[in-house]
Order: C-alpha cells, then sequence, then structure tokens
C-alpha cells in the first residue's frame, strides 16, 4: 500500500510504502466494534451515586394506620414512591464492575486493523516533520487546512515534541495523543489522524513485535544458542529409579559383601 507523506503546506514530498497484510489484510467491522465498545467502557468512572430507601434520613414509623382513615395504604416516609423517599434501584456500581477485557493479541490487531481503516479512507495524513520552533498555535491551524482536515482530528505527537502539543491544545475538534500510545478507541473516535512519519513508523514497528507490557519477547533459547535459565534435570521417580540413583543424584556405593561373593566364585 502507497501512502503519500505530506509537507506542513499540503504538498505531497514522498510516498511511504505499508504492508496491508501486517495491519490485517482487511478491515474486521466486528473486531472493531468490540475494541470500541472495551475502551470506551474502560473509560468509566463508576462514581454515580443514588440514595436507596434505606440511605434516606426520616422514620421507619408507618405514616398512619392500614384502615380507617380513608387515605390509600401508607407505609413509612422513605418509601421509593413518596416525594424525598429513596431511589428503587439505587446507583451503587464501582468502576470495576464496568470493565471489559479483550484477548492481547485481539486487541494489538484491532489497533492495527483501525489505522488500515483510516489508510484506506484516505483519513490518515503522513506528514514529513511535524515539529515547530515555537508554540503558537497559526502554523498547525494553517496546516491542518492545508492538508484538507475539515473534521474532528486526532493529532498524534510524541511525548517530547513539547511545542506540537502546547500549540494544539487550544484548537477546536482537535484532540492530542500519544503517538506511541494509539488505540482504535481514538482512531475510530475521530475522522481524520495525523501524524509523523517517523512515529507512524516506530508505532507499526512496535505494535508488530511487542507483547503485552510493551517488552520485545525474550525467547526460552537465545539467539547464540544458550538457554535462559537452564534447570538442572530432576532424578527419575518411581522404586527402580531411586533404587538406581541416590538422592544426590550420584550411583550407590557398590555392596561389599556381594563383589566378595563373587570373587570368589570366579
Amino acid at each position: 500500500m502507497e501512502v503519500p507523506v505530506l509537507d506542513m503546506q499540503g504538498n505531497e514530498v514522498e510516498r511511504m510504502t505499508i504492508d496491508a497484510a501486517a495491519l490485517g489484510g482487511e478491515v474486521n467491522p466486528a473486531l472493531l466494534k468490540q475494541a470500541f465498545v472495551m475502551y470506551h467502557a474502560n473509560l468509566r468512572q463508576g462514581s454515580a451515586r443514588t440514595k436507596g430507601r434505606g440511605d434516606v434520613e426520616g422514620s421507619t414509623k408507618k405514616l398512619f394506620r392500614q384502615k380507617g382513615t380513608g387515605n390509600a395504604r401508607m407505609g413509612p416516609k422513605r418509601t421509593p414512591i413518596r416525594k424525598g423517599g429513596g431511589v428503587a434501584f439505587a446507583k451503587r456500581k464501582v468502576r470495576e464492575e464496568y470493565r471489559l477485557d479483550m484477548p492481547v493479541k485481539m486487541r494489538r490487531k484491532a489497533n492495527r486493523n483501525a489505522l488500515l481503516s483510516k489508510l484506506l479512507d484516505g483519513e490518515a495524513k503522513v506528514i514529513n516533520d511535524l515539529t515547530l520552533d515555537a508554540p503558537k498555535t497559526r502554523p498547525v491551524r494553517d496546516m491542518l487546512e492545508a492538508i484538507g482536515v475539515d473534521r474532528s482530528c486526532l493529532l498524534a505527537a510524541s511525548a517530547d515534541n513539547f511545542n506540537l502539543r502546547v500549540s494544539a491544545r487550544n484548537l477546536e475538534g482537535v484532540t492530542l495523543a500519544n503517538a506511541a500510545q494509539l488505540t482504535a478507541f481514538d482512531l475510530l473516535n475521530n475522522r481524520y489522524l495525523v501524524i509523523s512519519r517517523s512515529d507512524l513508523e516506530a508505532w507499526l514497528a512496535a505494535s508488530a513485535g511487542t507483547s503485552k507490557g510493551g517488552k520485545e519477547r525474550t525467547s526460552r533459547v537465545v539467539r547464540e544458542g544458550a538457554r535462559v535459565n537452564p534447570r538442572r534435570p530432576r532424578p527419575k521417580r518411581g522404586p527402580k529409579a531411586r533404587a538406581a540413583v541416590s538422592t544426590n543424584g550420584s550411583a550407590p556405593p557398590a555392596d561389599t559383601n556381594t563383589a566378595t561373593a563373587a570373587e570368589a566364585s570366579s
């Protein structure tokens, strides 16, 4: 897949080759929706609280007797059907009860697949250099107009690109994100993606060859051939093995009486 690389004036300066197969080959809507729902649910704080009938102040005494008053039968003041009473189904859930999870491989594939959807729709704008000499909002606004960004935009910048992050945080419709931590929720929640070529290449390399913690997987066998933390061979179990091998791993001493009898017979 050939992706145009633009400068900050909107002119195409080169083209970048991206392997579509590494991003999933084709867009998987079911996977993207599952990832979007997971990320969205995990943003809930779970801080909404309402008072039940046991949390409202007031007496538990029955307001008036059951019969003889001519009124409808009524219980205490704190019942949910009276004004000022408690809520029938009070909100008490905490943040952990809203959380969802996905396997690491599915989550990583969904992130790459979301980027593929942006590339196929032409909504990913790759810039050759996203650095500013000073923190100013006007250059960023002019750049977005030059590259054709007219809707909501996700501006992915590295953590050390201070001038760009400060310049873009006041623009309406622009969401800032760390280029090393792009997720399917961030990509799908905005129409356009603006990212530098170096940050995109780093993200593609990291998403393809890292594990859950962002660290490269360590194989059992080092590339030179030495094992990592080799285990000592365990002694065989069973009565015959215990008779043949002693507790320290060496062969048991021979019986002197048996050896003497064998020499005499010979």
